[in-house]
């Protein structure tokens, strides 16, 4: 497997590929014709015959989730889609939206017919500014071409579309702590069940799907499930973005069929930066339990990356050259997960914070080799022990990184502190301006914040 599959992003070398114009010169909006001529359920079994799994990490069944709303609940069903991300790592959500908002606005009004809905929510990360302005812009192009809004191309269906911006917390990417800030209250995790499903947004029936997961949707009406499941792997249909960051020399997205292989996307990226070798590598962002050099050639698809011990997760692939203090990356990503806590669940909110002070006391030379048993004690109480998956997420790169390189913990506390110079580890040194392999067109003139 070596050429990309380019669906998503197969317009952005168009300059002016967020337009509806630009996107209607590629056929966009012949799915959503398309899909009001059919009945709803029909949709929803297209996209379970296509397999399309959930690309905001966990890879449930798109088409299985939205059957999960029950028939008969008398109230209103919603559609939420997840544009928080802020996982570190991750990054192809906002390019993606940057440079091709209508496939997603698409995607949306497609979606939300499929599951009988007339009320849908865009949530957006409020850091994100100029991500929320050409949202905004593209649903007004789409509510002006009547291809959302009332009787939407005459049909009779009718669709609101509101796009969001979140307050900058991380754990409102969590699917429950979104829909309370939606509500207007403080984004924390519910106790599950009930489901969303069941009693979602406003206690209503409610599918929560992530921005890349709504955006394949019309390619599937398009083309057709056999068309997706072409691509991919029997358990693992379609294709997706492999966001590439870090020590490597063409970073960016690369769209491709999910089962391609790490050192395939390097080998299209130009490889670790020159004059360097991998460390280790996320194959789905910080919250994924860390690869090294000899998971190369394990596929990256939701099987595969789970039998060799990690998670494809949003498919964050960041790189490490051997200039990389593990512990000293862990213990940022570890600072991030401790100031992100929402505080609500004890073995979060206290594992986070202790585990912060035991790696910056490893740092400074200060730490003990029962340092280690006591990150790995913390890790036991956090893994399936918090309210929702930060508390995992956050046990993951500490308990790789010590199977994988316990010696350079301990290495920490027999030479009395790190033993790397970070100045030649930082990921922007010697990287040169490289530009990606799909890189998302520029806000134009006016959009820029003031």
């Amino acid at each position: 497997m070596t050429t990309l599959t380019p669906v998503l992003s197969a317009n952005w070398d168009r300059p002016d590929s967020f337009t509806l114009e630009g996107y209607r010169a590629d056929g966009g909006y012949e799915a959503l014709r398309r899909a009001l001529t059919m009945e709803p359920d029909t949709l929803v079994d297209l996209v379970k015959a296509s397999g399309l799994r959930g690309r905001g990490g966990a890879g449930f069944p798109t088409g299985m989730k939205w059957g999960f709303l029950p028939a008969d609940n008398p109230n209103p069903r919603y559609l939420v889609v997840n544009a928080d991300e802020s996982e570190p790592g991750t990054c192809k959500d906002v390019p993606l939206l940057l440079a091709n908002p209508h496939v997603l606005i698409e995607g949306v009004a497609i979606s939300a017919y499929a599951i009988r809905s007339s009320q849908a929510f865009i949530y957006v990360r409020g850091e994100v500014l100029h991500v929320i302005r050409r949202i905004k812009q593209a649903v007004e192009e789409a509510r002006e071409a009547n291809l959302i809004g009332p009787d939407v191309l005459g049909t009779g269906f009718d669709l609101d579309v509101v796009v969001h911006a979140g307050a900058g917390a991380y754990i409102c990417g969590e699917e429950t702590a979104l829909l309370d800030s939606l509500e207007g209250y403080r984004g924390q995790p519910r106790l599950k069940p009930p489901f969303p499903a069941v009693a979602g947004l406003y206690a209503s029936p409610t599918v929560v799907n992530n921005v890349e997961s709504i955006a394949s949707v019309p390619g599937i009406v398009r083309n057709g499930a056999e068309w997706f499941t072409s691509m991919g792997t029997e358990k693992s249909a379609g294709f997706g973005f492999f966001s590439l960051s870090g020590h490597v020399e063409r970073p960016g997205q690369y769209e491709a069929p999910l089962g391609i292989t790490l050192r395939e996307l390097l080998d299209m990226a130009g490889g670790v930066r020159k004059g360097h070798e991998l460390k280790f590598w996320t194959p789905g962002g910080s919250s994924t339990p860390i690869f090294t050099d000899e998971h190369l050639d394990t596929p990256l698809d939701f099987e595969s990356v789970g039998a060799a011990g990690s998670m494809l997760g949003t498919r964050a692939l960041q790189i490490f050259d051997e200039t990389t203090c593990v512990v000293h990356a862990v213990g940022r990503w570890i600072e991030f997960y401790a100031h992100e806590s929402c505080g609500k669940c004890t073995p979060c909110r206290e594992g986070n914070y202790w585990m912060v002070q035991v790696l910056d006391r490893l740092e400074r030379g200060e730490g003990t080799e029962a340092d280690l048993e006591k990150l790995l004690d913390i890790c036991d109480n956090l893994l399936g022990r918090a309210f929702c998956a930060l508390g995992d997420g956050a046990a993951s790169p500490v308990m790789s990184s010590i199977k994988y390189f316990r010696q350079e913990y301990i290495d920490h506390v027999t030479q009395g502190g790190c033993p790397f110079d970070h100045r030649k580890s930082t990921l922007w040194a010697d990287s040169g301006n490289h530009g990606s392999a799909a890189a998302a067109p520029a806000a134009p003139a006016g959009e820029e914040e003031q």
